[in-house]
């Protein structure tokens, strides 16, 4: 995992492009590679359960998910929270997306015995896996022109090509969802998250409202649609009345559903809005203070 820098010389990934160090990277690439880490641990020491390459499949699926709504997350962040360097780890998540979706294939070819025949059988007639293949395809492609050369390249199509992400993180949820069967809390949380963050997209693409009361409004939004995806999914899944699964996301007395965590994520962002956009306080006693002279 090294890559060039600009002028020639190796640079590490926890790395700037200088050859620096960069405590934002070095700490990105710590944490994605933790949950890996975390389980080679538990799968040595028999803390994956009676059947560990299935539940490592499902824990390397879960990463996968996560990691790509992070990506997605990083210009929505950086610019709810006046941060510009967190761009500079965008390609390490990314990366590490296709890293854990390339895992949690070879860990289902594994589970198979690595039997070509049988996988490429398996993913051709359930639909669950021809969608989850298909997205990882997706991110192959990604990966592929990752590089300073490939975007050098591709040009002005090297965006084009690479808003496919949006397409990409549609079919991983959809994976998500139909692998996960009846229980869908997680599927429906990190949904309900990618909604927060095409939702800020959205509105800086039609010039909407974008400060903090822009982005209450959008957690109410997200946070309303996280709801309604759950009760249709389930209304759609088990024939469950879905009023009942509605009015059941207002009770706390057992699980606090997916959509007040999106509710409680969305808010916390207009908070960060309202922070980072205020005047520091010696700048607004300053300006203060000038305004006699300036009048």
């Amino acid at each position: 995992m090294v890559e060039p820098s600009r002028k020639g010389s190796p640079v590490f990934p926890w790395n700037d492009r200088a050859g620096r160090l960069s405590p934002l990277k070095l700490a990105t690439f710590m944490l994605v590679l933790a949950p890996a880490v975390w389980i080679g641990w538990l799968w040595a020491t028999q803390g994956l359960g009676p059947k560990p390459v299935t539940e490592a499949i499902h824990r390397t699926g879960d990463w996968t998910v996560r990691l790509l709504i992070a990506t997605l997350a990083v210009t929505p962040l950086r610019r709810i929270g006046n941060y510009p360097k967190l761009i500079l780890v965008r390609r390490m998540l990314g990366l590490a997306v296709l890293g854990y979706s390339l895992l949690h294939l070879s860990l289902y070819a594994l589970d198979l015995a690595f039997d070509l025949t049988r996988i490429a059988t398996e993913i051709v007639l359930r639909i669950y896996l021809l969608i989850g293949f298909t997205a990882l395809l997706g991110l192959v492609a990604l990966g592929a022109t990752s590089t300073d050369a490939a975007i050098r390249r591709l040009g002005a199509n090297w965006h084009r090509l690479h808003r496919v992400i949006y397409a990409i993180a549609v079919l991983a949820l959809a994976h998500y969802f139909l692998q996960a069967k009846l229980n869908v809390t997680q599927p429906v949380l990190w949904s309900g998250f990618f909604l927060l963050v095409m939702g800020y997209r959205l509105i800086r693409r039609f010039e909407l409202p974008e400060g903090p009361l822009g982005l209450v409004a959008l957690a109410a939004a997200a946070g309303v649609a996280t709801a309604l995806l759950e009760a249709g999914w389930y209304a759609a899944a088990t024939g469950a009345n879905a009023a009942l699964v509605l009015g059941a996301n207002l009770e706390f007395e057992y699980e606090i559903r997916p959509a007040w965590y999106v509710l409680a994520v969305g808010l916390t962002l207009s908070l960060v809005a309202l922070v980072r956009r205020a005047p520091a306080p010696r700048q607004r006693r300053r300006s203060q203070a000038l305004e006699p002279a300036r009048a």
